[in-house]
């Protein structure tokens, strides 16, 4: 059943929009070769709960930590360590999200650690094009296929890998909720896109084989081929049959 918010809802999420977006803000100005997953994790929760909201993540489903940080062949749901350091040229994918007076929202961003190679760069920077070209058609008028299908077209050109066994989704009272956003697909199909969704599309591109495996700790996914993965998040409203970024510092409701 798709769960449609009212103004004042809108207005809410959008609140733990911008502190979402501040958090990761943080992050990707505190990372740096040397220092542990584990670290930018704790940065993460104290930013959050200093703000009197609280991490999404944390103890949902299990999960033992603020953030899903995976590097380079991870794709998604990294748990934090302080064994696993980041390097110089490793790509971090780092997915946060928020709970903020009884709604949640969801953003992830890959950051490149210091100086990487090109194509690493170029993936980073393609995989984060191809949400904004699948956005283009989060309108009232369009369906949900309709973005999939934006998002494959644009990575197909590229010959990387679309992950298919994980995909977006709505988000607002709970943090998984209908209707699932695939980062593929023939247009013209499904969930009909109408005002007052909120959705978070989050296209997750690898280099090589669009092929994935979760390890023994039953949360890190990685690429069958070992090959680097890069993801980007937004939670996004649709308001007056256009799409607005909520997670974005400078949104207002």
């Amino acid at each position: 059943m798709l769960c449609i918010k009212n103004e004042s809802a809108l207005k809410i999420m959008a609140e733990g929009g911008r502190l979402l977006a501040s958090c990761l803000e943080l992050l990707g100005e505190s990372i740096k070769p040397g220092m542990s997953t584990l670290e930018l994790d704790k940065i993460a929760y104290k930013y959050i709960i200093s703000n009197g909201a609280k991490p999404s993540f944390l103890g949902m489903y299990g999960f033992p930590n603020t953030l899903c940080i995976s590097v380079n062949e991870q794709v998604i749901h990294g748990i934090p360590s302080k064994k696993k350091i980041i390097r110089e040229g490793d790509l971090v994918s780092v997915d946060g999200g928020v709970f903020w007076k009884g709604f949640h929202t969801d953003m992830a961003r890959t950051f490149i650690v210091g100086e990487a190679s090109e194509e690493k760069k170029l993936l980073v920077e393609r995989t984060k094009q191809s949400f904004f070209e699948g956005l283009r058609f989060a309108r009232v008028g369009y369906r949900i296929s309709d973005v999939s299908h934006g998002i494959e077209e644009y990575i197909n050109q590229f010959g990387y890998g679309i992950v298919r066994d994980f995909t977006g989704h709505g988000v607002g009272r709970e943090l998984h909720e209908s209707p699932e956003i695939p980062n593929f697909g023939a247009p013209g199909h499904g969930t009909r896109i109408v005002n007052g969704m909120t959705l978070a599309i989050e296209p997750m591109i690898n280099l090589g084989t669009e092929k994935v495996t979760v390890l023994s700790d039953r949360w890190t996914t990685v690429t069958l081929d070992g090959a680097p993965s890069a993801h980007y998040e937004n939670t996004v409203a649709i308001i007056d049959g256009e799409p607005i970024i909520i997670t974005d510092p400078n949104v207002r409701i």
